[in-house]
Parts: structure tokens; C-alpha cells; sequence
């Protein structure tokens, strides 16, 4: 089988079974699992993989840039974004992740509601600006541009000073073996650091993240109080979220 004829069926199968085992797919070819490997670190270099130990899950789309983010799945976002914002109430204190969605989020919170809303993405508190009966709390640091959110020590000791009702957390991956992932490992520990902070925290996730794996590992699924996807999205990747520990919800559409 021909190199290129190899990787489609890689992503194929990555596609169908939501991961490729190296080892099971090199005696399935007939092949070595070195040259299986190869064929994972050449997909994997042009973004079209996560490589695992063993074998490969698929990628994120989100972490591409804002800009190509913000174009994926435009109405998933809004829905989720709604159920987001009627998961806020009255005198909570909410701390609200960066990202396309968290920025859908904003766009259906009442104006009348008063609440406290943290935040780490400058992009999140700008636009909470007409919110007047908010107050926004602007945790400081270095700014990751790739997510328009503030990173480093200096978020991790002030989420430390928290106490919060609810963090809507933003990731870049939600997979059933993998947990919730994201792309970069600083803003992943800044993730873990407000998810130790709040009571619940419940992730929003469109299609283009569920079922996919990036570098950094930021909790599993059953440390999650929800998980809010599509309305359309497929029973069996619900059930195999629900399984994990994932607490599975749908967005009302």
C-alpha cells in the first residue's frame, strides 16, 4: 500500500473509530509499526492528528487561529452560548474562559443581571462592557495572542484567591480516553487553576471539539458537573462521553 493510501486510511479510521492503534493497524497491513509511527509523526505534523502513546486520536480543529475559529460552527456557538449564559444567576460569582464561545456567552447574558463575572481574556471583559450591573474582575498576565487570554504565574496565583459559583471553561479537545485537552500547556494549567476554584464547572463544546485530543491534558471528564453539546449531536458520541463520567446535556437549539 502506497504512503499516501496508508495516511487516508489512518484518517479514516480515525474518522469511523475515533482513534488508530499502531500496533493493530501494523498487523492488520502487514507492516511495521515504525513504519505505522512514521505515517502518525508526518499526519500529526500537518495538524491532521494528536499523537498518543500506542497509536493517534483525532485532532482539534480549534486550534487553529481566532479568526479561523470563529467561522466554526457559528449557530452551535450561539446555542451553546445561551445555555451558557441562563447557567449564570443572580449574586454569583461566574468565571468565564476566552474563546468564540465564551464570547457567545456574553452576547445572551441579561444586561439586569448583577453578578460577578472573572474572566482572563481581555476580548471577554471588553465586551462585557455594556453590562453595567456586572462587576468584571480581570485576572492579569502574559497575553497567549493564539487565544486573546492572559497566561502564566501571575493568573495561577490569583485564581488561588477565588471562590467561585461557576466557571464556563473553554477547551480545545473533549475525547472519552483523552479528557478535556487544550493546546497550549500554560493555559492549560491556568484552566486547572480555576477549575480547583469554582464549585461546578461545566464546559460548552461544539461539534468540532467532541471526539478530538490536543498536547495538554487539563482534567477528565467526571470532573465536570456538565458538559453541553449540540443538539444534533450523534447518540453514540454522546453515549461514549456519557460513559467516560462526562455529565452530557443538550444546548436547546
Amino acid at each position: 500500500m502506497l504512503t499516501t493510501h496508508r495516511k487516508q486510511l489512518i484518517l479514516e479510521r480515525l474518522r469511523q473509530h475515533g482513534q488508530v492503534v499502531a500496533k493493530a493497524l501494523s498487523d492488520e497491513l502487514g507492516i511495521s509499526e515504525d513504519t505505522v509511527r512514521r505515517d502518525l509523526r508526518e499526519l500529526a505534523a500537518d495538524g491532521l492528528l494528536q499523537r498518543v502513546h500506542g497509536g493517534a486520536l483525532p485532532a482539534s480543529a480549534a486550534v487553529g487561529s481566532l479568526q479561523v475559529r470563529e467561522q466554526l460552527a457559528p449557530e452551535d456557538k450561539r446555542a451553546l452560548g445561551r445555555a451558557g449564559a441562563a447557567l449564570a444567576q443572580p449574586g454569583q460569582v461566574v468565571i468565564l474562559d476566552g474563546g468564540t464561545t465564551s464570547l457567545q456567552v456574553v452576547q445572551h447574558l441579561p444586561l439586569q443581571l448583577r453578578a460577578t463575572i472573572v474572566t482572563h481574556s481581555p476580548a471577554v471583559a471588553v465586551a462585557l462592557a455594556g453590562h453595567t450591573e456586572l462587576e468584571v474582575l480581570v485576572l492579569g498576565g502574559r497575553l497567549f495572542r493564539h487565544s486573546m487570554v492572559n497566561v502564566g504565574a501571575s493568573v495561577v496565583e490569583a485564581a488561588a484567591q477565588l471562590r467561585a459559583d461557576l466557571y464556563l471553561m473553554g477547551v480545545t479537545g473533549v475525547h472519552a480516553d483523552a479528557g478535556l485537552t487544550t493546546g497550549d500547556f500554560e493555559e492549560a494549567a491556568v484552566k486547572r487553576a480555576l477549575l480547583q476554584r469554582a464549585a461546578e464547572t461545566v464546559v460548552l463544546a461544539s461539534a468540532d471539539k467532541l471526539g478530538a485530543a490536543s498536547a495538554f491534558t487539563v482534567a477528565p471528564l467526571k470532573a465536570l458537573a456538565g458538559l453541553v453539546v449540540p443538539a444534533n449531536t450523534p447518540a453514540r458520541v454522546r453515549n461514549a462521553l456519557k460513559a467516560a463520567g462526562a455529565p452530557v446535556t443538550l444546548a436547546p437549539a
